[in-house]
Parts: structure tokens; sequence; C-alpha cells
């Protein structure tokens, strides 16, 4: 497909040309993401917001705890709901 030039406008926007557009199937609306490798800026596409948050927040330690982390959740929102009912 070969290396394709464009430019940046005064917001900081540029135009993904017809035929990356068209291999990576990215229509008006979609999402992508970049990141920066070695100097080299790569485009991906985001095909689901869901994953385009994947990553996004670090674990407060490995390997996660997920029983535990239920267990809070319920917790707090029982909390909340009794509260809420005292009001």
């Amino acid at each position: 497909m070969g290396r394709r030039i464009t430019t940046v406008t005064g917001k900081g926007q540029v135009t993904i040309p017809t035929e990356f557009r068209e291999a990576l199937q990215l229509k008006a609306k979609d999402k992508v993401a970049f990141e920066l490798v070695d100097g080299e800026l790569r485009l991906i596409p985001i095909k689901s917001t869901l994953l385009a948050g994947f990553g996004a927040v670090k674990p407060k330690e490995r390997p996660e705890d997920f029983e535990r982390i239920r267990r809070e959740v319920r917790e707090e929102r029982a909390e909340a709901v009794l509260k809420e009912m005292k009001e």
C-alpha cells in the first residue's frame, strides 16, 4: 500500500487517505487509537468502545482478586442503598 503524505491542520487533524480507510474498514464516527512505538505512530481501528478502554486502568496488584473486588462493590452498593433509605 505504501506511504502517503498528508497535512496536519491548525487543529492537529489529519485526513486518513481513502485506501487506508478502506483497508481498515473505517467509517465516519469510528474510533481509532494512536500508539507510538520506537518513534513510529501506529493507527489502530477500535471496533468497540469497551475495547477502546482496555488497559486504560492498571490493576493495583497482580493477579487481581476479582472475588474481593466483587464483594467490595456489593458492600458499597448496599451501604449506598441503606443511606438512601434513611434519607
